[in-house]
């Protein structure tokens, strides 16, 4: 079962290059699981019983399935679309020495080295002028177009000993051998079978060719682009499909910008969790908007580090989480992430509850780690909320990796948290029913 479930996630992540990828896909099995979409700009006419979904930028969704009965809360599972990556900029065109580059920089804090020597292609979003509409068209295109080219050993004798790369000078991919200013755009039109004339602008990344693959002795490891951190949205969408509310409104909501620290009108830091919350309890005439939240939860799904067996000193002395050992809570005393002793604790019970595994994570004391969305959300919706993930090696490389058996473990406890309600008697006492 945990195998069938990871060659699902594989697939996924094959089809879904780029955050827009991500969401197209996922608003494409919410339909077919009976999920309505609802517009921003439009009047919202929400039923008992009813499975909806909201869009925003075509990079961060947010699903919601509805109770038969007047909702008591929210049970939220968060996750973000976008990963580390290399963006085309405009009018990308770089001609010299023979060759036609392409102008590039860093998004998010990306490992940079693996990028080189492997076959990649273009995806994204491209806006096309159509009579007086501005138009947006995905692209991905399934082709060996680029490469960015290591340096000879001969020419760099030092580069197993310290090799500082520079994004702007090193890591420009070839396009072509010959071409003239305008030649990224004629091909792109050619791609989407559009006029040149008619782009008038686009968010394009590299990325790379490679497919997930199974690995290890039997097989119990995955690699691919992306796992983090879409391997945890996909968990949560797939643990929505299945589970029926019963008390509470499930939630489940894949924001982008998490890598660049969520400053967008999509990302945690923005509006869209709140915006949506509130035209929910609208919409139902439901309860108090403030009472509904102190009877919250929300698990904000951000993979973690495993234990690297070549770099043990970087990891803490006692919290280790391995691969394929179960779910990873995640703990920092200054709050990069929300778990504390109320939300871990409701957390490992549900764990308990599922017979599912569970690791704790925390940062070496004298190495500074990372932060993750579930704060910022906070910011702009505050409630009781645990950041866990699942174990990874290769964070933020262009090509990660995880344990084949943890995926499922997370669907089934997502499962039971969207069953469930989280009720607040008094600040300091709670239940979970």
């Amino acid at each position: 079962m945990s195998i069938n479930l990871s060659e699902e996630l594989l697939s996924f992540l094959q089809k879904s290059p780029t955050a827009f990828h991500a969401v197209y896909n996922v608003k494409n099995e919410l339909e077919q699981h009976g999920y309505q979409e609802v517009m921003e700009n439009q009047t919202w006419n929400l039923k008992p019983n009813g499975k909806y979904f909201v869009t925003r930028n075509q990079s961060s969704i947010i699903a919601f399935s509805i109770p038969a009965n007047p909702a008591k809360g929210f049970m939220i599972g968060a996750s973000h679309s976008d990963s580390p990556v290399l963006k085309i900029k405009e009018n990308p065109e770089i001609i010299e020495q023979g060759y036609v580059k392409l102008n590039v920089e860093k998004y998010g804090g990306m490992l940079c080295a693996p990028w080189f020597d492997r076959p990649l292609t273009i995806a994204g979003r491209v806006v096309v002028k159509q009579g007086n509409q501005f138009v947006t068209k995905l692209l991905h295109i399934d082709d060996n177009v680029l490469m960015i080219p290591n340096l000879a050993i001969h020419m760099n004798r030092t580069a197993n000993e310290s090799n500082a790369i520079n994004v702007q000078t090193h890591m420009l991919p070839i396009f072509a051998s010959k071409g003239e200013k305008g030649i990224f755009l004629s091909y792109i039109a050619k791609q989407l079978n559009v006029n040149k004339e008619d782009i008038l602008s686009h968010d394009l990344f590299l990325t790379v060719r490679e497919k997930g693959v199974f690995w290890g002795m039997e097989h119990e490891y995955i690699s691919s682009p992306r796992i983090d951190d879409l391997a945890c949205g996909f968990a949560n969408m797939k643990a929505l499909l299945s589970a029926q509310p019963k008390s509470h409104i499930s939630v489940v909501a894949i924001f982008d910008n998490e890598e660049t620290g969520s400053l967008s009108k999509q990302g945690a830091d923005s509006t869209f969790l709140y915006d949506t919350l509130q035209r929910i309890c609208n919409s139902l005439q439901q309860e108090d908007y403030h009472i509904m939240l102190s009877n919250s939860f929300m698990v904000s799904a951000d993979n973690g580090h495993a234990l690297h067996p070549n770099y043990r000193e970087k990891a803490d002395p006692i919290n280790q989480p391995l691969m394929n050992q179960g779910i990873v809570i995640k703990y920092n005393a200054n709050q990069k992430y929300t778990s504390d002793a109320v939300s871990s604790a409701i957390f490992k019970d549900l764990c308990n509850d599922c017979n599912v595994p569970y690791q704790t994570y925390t940062n070496r004391s004298d190495i500074a780690g990372g932060s993750t969305l579930g704060n910022i959300a906070n910011s702009h919706v505050s409630l009781n909320t645990v950041d866990i993930g699942l174990a990874q090696l290769a964070m933020h490389s262009c090509f990660e990796t995880a344990g084949a058996h943890d995926l499922q473990a997370l669907v089934t406890v997502m499962q039971s948290f969207f069953r469930k309600g989280f009720f607040c008697e008094k600040d300091g006492t709670y239940h979970l029913d």
